[in-house]
């Protein structure tokens, strides 16, 4: 194989401001960052090139007019499937068919990731709030479930049975009635074994042959067969992230989750081939983001040389050498300092940082979707196994997005009760501040309950007599 081809920023550089902006901004949604093929297939099915954003605003609008017909019209054109209308949801015995088919292994390893989730996420559910001032006011915030949430698993390059975990058991977490499974009709989407056990090991029976744009417009706006959902989750291509952002409003959504990031921040105490998986780990998705950033010079070139050295032994040596070459980067910093602020302003939704005091390193972070410290914590073990939600915000938006957590699936409810003594007090600032801004009915409102001459309450109403039937003969 040639020689890997990886370009290199150097901080000092007078453009080198720009170069990480670019780095960061390559995957964001409005980035266009489509194949070919897809260009191609776009064409082929539209007519003419449009680009993402507009092919993702035919579909959702066509499909929010035209319910099932269009999912399935774009699901034949795009996956090259034609189903009938009683095709589209899996049937209780396929998902039984399919749990009973995988090993027990499997099921063994689902069983414990599920259990690591349901413990951390657990952990941190809120509580009911409250306030009380006796006398005077009660306020509150009280939390409950969403009552029914849309998940999508990408089917495309591999099955990934582990975002159903990391999407699910939060949800179920929340307390989630309701979960709706959405998944491409693939042989790694909804027609793979193991996905479909998990969904049944996990108790999920809604679950659906649908993928892409027509997928999440399916769940936002509900089809035939489909009802409509308060929320959805779960990352995908750019198709699926830009559709996310168009039904934003009508549903909620988790983040803009497109594709995978990791940043790696390391000294001269970094192992290069730790650090050579960690970057070949993302960049294997293809496309990926999979950046170093150091202040050691000689790690870049021994990271460089570590990186053609693990890829001849990858089975996706192609399409991680391709990322790299295309996404990657090795960045110089020239202090500490620099290369946190990099960091910062990349915003990864994955940083893993192989320093000798990774804990205070962490101290000058403040964007990351979720951190990674030591060099035996590779981001993997987050993508899988251990608790956080591997659904993280890309693109740069962990500046002000955070990960999937329990408490997304749950809305917030303030709750207040005055006396009229507790009214009195608050009344002053309360008009003031009303009449300030021209709305004298508020302060109306406010004035006459908080009047000791107002008007008395009404007496409670004499209950009626209930008629006493006739005693039978």
């Amino acid at each position: 194989m040639p020689a890997l081809k990886l370009r290199r920023i150097d901080l000092t550089a007078s453009n080198a401001a720009a170069q990480i902006v670019k780095l960061r901004d390559q995957f964001r949604t409005d980035a266009e960052v489509v194949s070919a093929a897809s260009k191609k297939k776009t064409q082929a099915v539209f007519g003419e090139a449009l680009p993402p954003a507009r092919a993702v605003e035919r579909i959702c609008n066509e499909v929010r007019e035209k319910g099932l017909s269009a999912a399935l019209h774009y699901t034949e054109q795009f996956d090259g499937v034609k189903l009938k209308p009683d095709q589209i949801r899996v049937k209780p015995a396929e998902l039984a068919e399919a749990h009973a088919a995988v090993g027990s292994d499997f099921l063994e390893v689902v069983r414990q990731i599920r259990d690591n989730v349901i413990l951390f996420q657990s952990g941190l559910l809120h509580s009911d709030a409250e306030m009380r001032t006796p006398l005077r006011h009660d306020l509150q915030v009280r939390y409950r479930p969403l009552r029914r949430v849309g998940v999508y698993c990408p089917g495309g390059a591999a099955a990934y049975p582990s975002t159903l975990l990391m999407t699910v058991c939060p949800a179920q977490v929340a307390g989630v009635q309701q979960i709706v499974v959405c998944m491409p009709p693939t042989q790694t989407g909804a027609y793979n074994r193991e996905m479909l056990a998990t969904c049944h090991e996990l108790g999920i029976t809604e679950v659906y042959r649908i993928g892409g744009s027509q997928a999440i417009a399916a769940m936002a706006y509900g089809v035939e067969g489909l009802k409509p959902v308060d929320m959805i989750v779960g990352p995908g291509n750019q198709y699926v992230a830009l559709a996310k952002k168009y039904v934003f409003g009508q549903v909620a959504i988790d983040c803009i989750a497109g594709p995978s990031e990791i940043v790696v921040l390391a000294d001269d105490s970094a192992h290069p081939d730790y650090v050579a998986l960690d970057l070949i780990a993302q960049a294997e998705h293809n496309p990926g983001v999979a950046v170093l950033v150091t202040w050691y010079e000689p790690l870049i070139e021994e990271v460089h040389q570590a990186l053609q050295k693990r890829l001849a032994k990858l089975s996706r040596e192609t399409e991680a050498r391709e990322c790299l070459e295309k996404y990657g980067a090795l960045v110089l910093a020239p202090n500490k300092a620099a290369a946190a602020e990099c960091v910062n302003t990349l915003a990864p939704e994955h940083l893993h940082i192989q320093t000798r005091d990774p804990d205070a390193m962490l101290e000058d972070i403040d964007s990351a979707g979720a951190v990674f410290l030591g060099p035996f914590t590779p981001v993997a073990v987050g993508d899988y196994a251990a608790g956080p939600s591997h659904v993280l915000p890309t693109g740069g938006t962990a500046r002000w997005a955070s990960g999937l957590n329990a408490n997304d699936f749950r809305k917030r409810t303030s709750i207040l009760r005055f006396t009229r003594k507790g009214l009195q007090e608050i009344a002053p600032d309360v008009v003031a501040l009303a009449n300030t801004e021209g709305l004298t009915g508020h302060a109306a409102s406010v004035e006459m309950r908080a009047n000791d001459n107002g008007p008395a309450a009404r007496p409670k109403p004499k209950p009626d007599k209930v008629p006493v039937a006739p005693a039978k003969k």
